[in-house]
């Protein structure tokens, strides 16, 4: 038993295994030898203005990760006690924490069946005098439709929040995703495009949110006397370190960007013709794929994802479920936050939604494996 155990642990193929490249390696050992390592470092500084130019903002701030990124985001917007933030009920739970961190109200949207985005024709219903902002996430795949959603902001006067940690180096209409908020928010986890292990960013247009932005992360250091802090503010600064991959990393992001397509790709053109389950395709009407994670939806609703999942680590493939919607999480029901109203679509990715490897190292012969076993079970 024990020899067998060994050998699957050795032929498993994981779902997110991080590039980390020579030159990675060289420029953080580089800075090490410097004795650069905390958030002071002069790399913070670079990885900044480099990400900045990247996606065609004015400023940007390093964060410790995307989570804390929408935290300050949702202070320095100054969301209050009552005030309602519309975010998509198909996403990752920092979402929500962000706004009742902040002890306002977060308030659900369903998501797009086929895109999984947020389901832009009911936006406008959950819109009231309360309303103070939307978090735009976009989720897996697409782009959302930036159109659409900023005619919506502007015509009701809210802010807009976008959550691009999913879509690093993804163009909307040729404009960078993360380019559209009034402040917008990255992730460089592991498993992202660009990571540093942990870490995230800020960006934004606007130099009042910027400075706001800076100071929040930064535990609010008095302006005239340091240890006199001016607001309630976070110790969620970056490394230099940290920084300094980030730094590699973003000098290849479009290849990077470019492989995860043709990953996708791959998948789609042998995994479509499963009438069984649902891949989403390589482009749609205004956005490409960026397959940021390679999903799956299965249609018979009498096979979960997750015994699909258990069977798929059997023969030594990695698999994840989608992320389980906020009406649904028990840490909510406990707060009683949302109303007991139903989001069918949700609800129906959360169960039968399952994603696959992906890396960027994955080879043919390995995806090959994966799609005869997900086509054997399904």
């Amino acid at each position: 038993m024990k020899t067998k155990l060994k050998l699957n642990k050795k032929k498993f193929i994981p779902v997110s295994i991080p590039h980390v490249s020579n030159k990675d390696i060289g420029i953080v050992n580089k800075v090490l030898k410097k004795g650069w390592i905390s958030s002071d470092g002069p790399e913070v500084k670079l990885f900044e203005n480099e990400f900045s130019k990247k996606i065609k903002r004015k400023y940007s701030i390093a964060v410790s990760n995307g989570t804390a990124a929408l935290e300050v985001a949702i202070k320095a917007l100054n969301i209050k006690k009552n005030d309602e933030v519309i975010i998509p009920n198909f996403t990752i739970i920092s979402n929500a924490l962000a706004v009742v961190k902040q002890n306002a109200k977060p308030v659900l949207v369903d998501c797009d069946i086929d895109t999984w985005n947020i389901k832009i024709e009911d936006i406008e219903k959950k819109i009231n005098k309360r309303t103070k902002a939307i978090i735009i996430t976009h989720i897996y795949s697409f782009a959302n439709d930036m159109d659409k959603i900023l005619k919506i902001c502007k015509k009701n006067k809210i802010f807009l929040i976008e959550d691009a940690a999913e879509v690093i180096g993804l163009k909307y209409k040729n404009k960078m995703c993360g380019s559209f908020g009034d402040i917008s928010t990255f992730s460089f986890y592991a498993n992202k495009q660009l990571t540093t292990g942990e870490g995230g960013m800020i960006s934004t247009n606007n130099k009042k949110l910027y400075d706001s932005c800076k100071t929040l992360r930064n535990l609010c250091f008095g302006k005239k006397q340091r240890f006199n802090h001016d607001d309630i503010g976070w110790n969620y600064r970056i490394t230099n370190i940290q920084a300094a991959l980030g730094l590699g990393q973003l000098e290849r992001l479009n290849s990077v960007v470019k492989r995860k397509m043709e990953i996708g790709n791959y998948y789609f053109q042998r995994l479509s013709k499963n009438k069984n389950i649902y891949i989403t395709p390589p482009k749609i009407s205004y956005s490409k794929n960026i397959y940021w994670v390679v999903g799956i939806v299965i249609k018979n609703k009498k096979v979960l994802a997750s015994k699909i999942i258990k069977k798929l680590n059997n023969f030594g493939i990695g698999a994840r479920p989608f992320f389980w919607p906020m009406h649904e999480q028990d840490i909510f029901k406990k707060m009683k936050i949302f109303p007991k109203k139903k989001y069918p679509n949700s609800s129906y990715l959360g169960r039968y939604g399952f994603y696959i490897p992906s890396f960027l190292k994955i080879s043919n012969s390995e995806m090959n494996y994966i799609i005869s076993k997900i086509n054997k079970l399904l």
